[in-house]
C-alpha cells in the first residue's frame, strides 16, 4: 500500500508542481513598515488623515476606522480610531479584523485568472462546460407578485465566463437585489447571498441559483449579481479542490495573508469587529438583519464559501493582497499573475454597459478610473484601480503613483459618512516628491 501510494505521487509531482505558483525574475519585498519621507509622502499632511477620522468619530458618523497607506511596497501610515466594540468598550486596534463583503470579488477573479493562466478555459467559454445546470437558462417574462408565480423564455445564448467576472450574465444578487421579483423568486428558492453559518455548500447553492431566470439574456446589461459566488464553484470544479483550500493554498499562505479567512480560527476570531448600526437617537447598536447572520465568520457549518462577499481580513492583509498587483503579479519573489494578464484585467470589458458615468470602467476585478475620472480630482491617476464592501470597507491602488489605500470600518445602515472619498482626497495630497 504505501509503495503505491509513493508512485502515486511521484506520478502526481510533475503536475502538481507545474500548477504551483512559480518563481519570478523580479524579487520584491514583503510589505513591511516604513518611514512616508522615504516614500516621498508628507507625516504633516498625513496627519490630516488623524484629523478628519477623529472629527467622523467624534460627530458619530462612525464609531470606528482603521486607515492604512503604503507607497512603494511601505506601509507608511496605519492608524486605528474610536471603539471596535462599542458595547463592550474595546477600542479598534490596527490588526482587527473586519468582513470585507464585496471586496473578496476582487480575490475570487483574481482566483480565477490564475487558472486561465493555466490554460484550463477561454473567457467566452460557456459556463455549462464546466457546470451543467446552466446549459439552459431562461429569462423572466412575467411574474404574479401575488404568489410569486412566474413564466420565462429561453435566453439568448449562454452564460460565458467573462459574463461572470463582468456581472452581464442576467444572474441576480436575490435579497439585496434592486428588482423586488428578484428578491421573492430568490428567497423562495432559499438562495444565499452574502454568506451563512447554514449546513450548505456553495455547490447546492449555485445548482439551485442555475435553476432561476436570469434579470435579461446574457451579455445584454450590467446587473451587479451573485456571479462571482458561481465562479468560487467554478473554481472548485477546475482545480478540483475546495475553493477556501484552494485560496489558501495558492494565493493567501504565499502571500502572507494570514487573517484572510472565510470562518476564523478560534485564535482570531476575538479581533472580529462587530457590525453597528446608528439609531434615531444617534447611539450605535449591534446591527441585526433577518437574512445577516451577525455570528458570521465565527460559528456555523463553515462550508459555504461565498466568492463574492464571504471573507474576512485585515487592512494590512488586503494591502498585501494590492501590493502584488502594484508589482505587476509578483511578491516576494512569486509570480501570481503575468503583467500581461493584468493589463488585460484593468482594461475596459463591457464598453458603456456600466453606465454613463465616464470617471471610470470596470475591468474584470476592479472598477478603474479613467482620464477623465483623474481629471475631475480627488480619486488618483488615471489607471486606479478600487472597490468597496457592503459592510463600508474601501479600497484604492494607484499603479501610477504606486501608493494603496484600505479604509476599514464595519456599519449598516443609514450614516452620513464621508470619511471614503476624504481618505482618498488625503491619501493622495500627502505626495511630496
Amino acid at each position: 500500500m504505501r509503495k503505491l501510494l509513493y508512485l502515486i505521487l511521484i506520478l502526481l509531482t510533475p503536475f502538481a508542481a507545474a500548477l504551483a505558483q512559480t518563481p519570478s525574475l523580479q524579487v520584491s519585498h514583503p510589505l513591511s513598515d516604513g518611514w512616508s519621507e522615504n516614500a516621498g509622502m508628507s507625516p504633516e499632511r498625513l496627519e490630516r488623515i488623524d484629523h478628519m477620522l477623529e472629527r467622523a468619530v467624534a460627530r458619530g458618523d462612525i464609531p470606528g476606522a482603521v486607515a492604512l497607506v503604503a507607497r512603494d511596497g511601505k506601509i507608511i501610515y496605519q492608524k486605528a480610531f474610536g471603539m471596535a466594540d462599542i458595547q463592550t468598550g474595546r477600542p479598534l486596534s490596527t490588526d482587527d479584523i473586519f468582513r470585507i463583503a464585496s471586496q473578496t470579488k476582487a480575490i475570487t477573479s483574481t482566483a480565477v485568472m490564475m487558472l486561465w493562466e493555466e490554460g484550463r478555459f477561454r473567457l467566452d467559454d460557456p459556463v455549462s462546460r464546466f457546470i451543467p445546470e446552466f446549459a439552459n437558462t431562461t429569462v423572466l417574462d412575467n411574474f404574479n407578485p401575488a404568489d410569486t408565480t412566474y413564466t420565462t423564455v429561453e435566453a439568448e445564448g449562454e452564460i460565458t465566463i467573462r459574463h461572470l467576472l463582468t456581472h452581464t450574465s442576467g444572474i441576480g444578487y436575490g435579497i439585496i437585489d434592486g428588482d423586488e421579483r428578484f428578491r421573492k423568486i430568490y428567497q423562495k428558492a432559499g438562495i444565499v447571498d452574502l454568506f451563512t453559518t447554514e449546513d450548505i455548500s456553495i455547490e447546492e447553492n449555485v445548482r439551485r441559483l442555475a435553476a432561476l431566470p436570469l434579470h435579461h439574456n446574457p451579455g445584454e446589461k450590467y446587473t451587479y449579481s451573485e456571479s462571482i459566488d458561481v465562479l468560487g464553484y467554478l473554481i472548485e470544479v477546475i482545480s478540483g479542490m475546495p475553493f477556501d483550500i484552494f485560496l489558501r493554498e495558492r494565493l493567501f499562505d504565499p502571500l502572507g495573508m494570514d487573517d484572510t479567512w472565510f470562518y476564523l480560527p478560534p485564535e482570531k476570531a476575538g479581533r472580529l469587529v462587530p457590525v453597528q448600526a446608528r439609531t434615531g437617537s444617534g447611539e450605535w447598536v449591534p446591527y441585526e438583519s433577518n437574512y445577516y447572520d451577525p455570528d458570521y465568520p465565527v460559528t456555523g457549518a463553515r462550508r459555504f464559501f461565498s466568492g463574492g462577499a464571504g471573507l474576512s481580513s485585515t487592512a494590512k492583509d488586503y494591502a498585501t493582497f494590492l501590493q502584488m498587483y502594484l508589482n505587476a503579479g509578483e511578491l516576494n519573489g512569486i509570480r501570481f499573475l503575468s503583467r500581461t494578464t493584468i493589463n488585460f484585467m484593468m482594461a475596459n470589458h463591457i464598453g458603456d454597459l456600466w453606465g454613463e458615468d465616464p470617471d471610470s470602467h470596470l475591468g474584470l476585478a476592479f472598477g478603474v478610473l479613467t482620464k477623465k475620472g483623474q481629471d475631475r480630482g480627488g480619486q488618483g491617476s488615471e489607471g486606479t484601480f478600487n472597490w468597496g464592501g457592503y459592510f463600508n470597507t474601501q479600497f484604492f491602488a494607484d499603479p501610477r503613483e504606486q501608493i494603496i489605500g484600505v479604509l476599514m470600518k464595519q456599519t449598516r445602515g443609514q450614516v452620513s459618512d464621508n470619511t471614503a472619498w476624504q481618505f482618498r482626497i488625503l491619501t493622495h495630497q500627502a505626495a511630496d516628491d
